[in-house]
């Protein structure tokens, strides 16, 4: 995906790209005492794998994304065919954000997010984690 960010004096004001990483941590919403019941597993990973194929890597995968204050300031870019038009800027925080309410609307109630981590660079990632959800093991 790449993407440019508006009103930015960086280097990220320009047109870029990165290839994300993305974590996912999910928790149930069942009280757990001793194991969890046959499976023996929340969720399988290959369905967090499809979730997040179907809701996210979908919609941005080749894509470039930017706000709609960058598309007014630069209206030729409008013909570009591959481009997501945002009303927020796509930062990594944003990006995740996004991603959070993509991935936690397909999860069934037993099944809830907990965290999630989205490397821009091997080093540097924003992350969201639901306090509340993380159940001490």
């Amino acid at each position: 995906m790449a993407h440019a960010i508006y009103g930015y004096s960086g280097a990220c004001k320009n047109i870029h790209g990165h290839s994300y990483e993305l974590h996912v941590t999910v928790t149930t919403s069942e009280q757990v005492k001793e194991f969890i019941p046959a499976p023996g597993f929340i969720i399988d990973f290959k369905e967090i794998k499809q979730v997040v194929f179907a809701s996210v890597i979908q919609s941005l995968d080749h894509k470039l994304v930017l706000s709609k204050d960058y598309v007014n300031k630069n209206p030729a870019i409008q013909t570009q065919e591959n481009l997501v038009i945002w009303k927020a800027e796509p930062t990594a925080e944003n990006l995740l954000f996004y991603i959070k309410n993509k991935i936690s609307e397909t999860f069934s109630n037993q099944v809830q997010l907990a965290r999630l981590k989205l490397y821009e660079t091997k080093d540097s990632y924003a992350e969201w984690v639901e306090e509340s959800k993380l159940q001490k093991i």
